[in-house]
């Protein structure tokens, strides 16, 4: 009856509810969205100016120090998809890796405190695992200044395990330069003032992130930043926005790291085969040169994507009324291949609220062949039908 009334039927709900008291009840007003919400975790840092230490008053770094004489600073952190749960929406070839991203915005904020918050050069060593449970201690180091203001930058990591055991050694992750920032500026003002760039051709963005799935990419919804692109000649413009659920977190960063992952998506369409003249490797970023940034706190962002060369790009960031963001000058990627990732740290995005139900065979009956009293009992025992029970002093009596 209900069927037929919601295909327009005439019922008269009257007689059908006569003699009873039914009522009406609300439903949502809302429909569902089917998005996470990550549980938030308080920040267990504590007060470390207590401990003669910095708070840096960002997301990925928990203190910081500068060095006596000047000669420097050390930026520590701890990083785990307990703390910063994206984190889980970011794997490759199913390890949960952490973006080059967020290496690239923690040096850059740990260098604002010495005046050189730009990268003249970071070069990663080696993808930072992320196991389900566990952590991962970062040290970022930045030494004294050379003649011209640069200063070295190193990001060491090692690992805790879920028992707390640590790792004796630290592992060089990423080594590089830092140097001061620029004045704003972008390139070509023009292509981000009329928007989408005049004489450029939309590239299909359905399915985007399904074909770089199929290619190693595991992205889940915080890293799903693309909304639109385009293409003219050899440029790519993309139109990113950072998702709802880390929108309100985007004033704590300088650029989050998942917005600026997706800026870098664009790239894919060349590097990932999704292009004429592409191919079907999973590339992750390597090596950065001049990247600069010019405002904070975006959650939407304007980009170019131009090739400088051989598995290079060159990128160009503004906010959506064309004012300079962020520059990379040069982005080198290369190949990496899931068998030299930790197989130990699968990716785990929905660790935290997945059900699943394994089905079970049921044994089968065990074959009674008799009965018997194991012990001694105080009386004579006896089976269901009457007869006396054997007695048994162990079960080495069954043998």
């Amino acid at each position: 009856l209900g069927e037929a009334w919601a295909h327009g039927a005439d019922v008269d709900w009257d007689a059908f509810y006569q003699g009873a008291r039914p009522h009406r009840v609300d439903l949502p007003t809302y429909p569902f969205q089917r998005q996470h919400y990550w549980p938030r975790f308080a920040d267990s840092a504590g007060d470390v100016t207590s401990a003669g230490l910095e708070s840096p008053d960002h997301p990925l770094l928990g203190a910081s120090v500068e060095l006596a004489g000047g000669d420097g600073l050390v930026a520590t952190a701890r990083w785990s998809l307990r703390s910063q749960p994206w984190l889980a929406d970011h794997a490759v070839s199913g390890t949960v890796l952490v973006p080059g991203t967020a290496l690239v915005e923690s040096v850059i904020r740990a260098g604002d405190v010495l005046g050189v918050g730009s990268v003249d050069e970071l070069t990663l060593q080696a993808p930072v695992v992320l196991q389900e449970r566990g952590e991962v201690q970062v040290q970022i180091g930045i030494g004294d200044a050379d003649d011209s203001g640069r200063r070295p930058v190193t990001v060491h990591t090692r690992t805790t395990s879920p028992d707390g055991d640590t790792e004796d050694l630290w592992t060089l992750r990423a080594q590089g330069t830092l140097t001061e920032p620029g004045a704003p500026a972008v390139a070509r003002p023009e292509d981000f003032t009329a928007w989408p760039p005049p004489g450029a051709t939309a590239l299909a963005a359905d399915g985007f992130y399904d074909l770089l799935a199929g290619r190693g990419y595991e992205y889940g919804p915080v890293f799903q930043g693309v909304r639109a692109t385009w293409r003219r000649g050899d440029d790519v413009f993309a139109e990113v926005v950072l998702p709802d659920q880390v929108r309100g977190d985007a004033a704590r960063f300088g650029i989050h790291p998942a917005l600026l992952d997706a800026a870098l998506h664009a790239a894919a369409l060349h590097a990932a085969g999704l292009a004429p003249g592409g191919d079907d490797r999973t590339v992750v970023p390597f090596a950065w040169s001049g990247v600069s940034l010019y405002a904070t706190g975006a959650t939407a962002l304007r980009v170019r994507i131009s090739p400088a060369g051989e598995d290079t790009v060159t990128v160009h960031l503004t906010d959506p009324s064309g004012a300079p963001v962020a520059v990379i000058d040069s982005l080198a990627v290369r190949e990496v291949a899931a068998e030299t990732l930790d197989p130990t740290a699968r990716a785990a995005r929905d660790w935290l609220f997945h059900l699943d139900w394994t089905p079970l065979t049921p044994a089968a009956p065990a074959d009674a062949t008799g009965w018997a009293v194991l012990g001694a009992p105080h009386t004579p025992v006896t089976a269901p039908d009457g007869t006396s029970l054997p007695v048994l002093a162990d079960l080495t009596a069954l043998d």
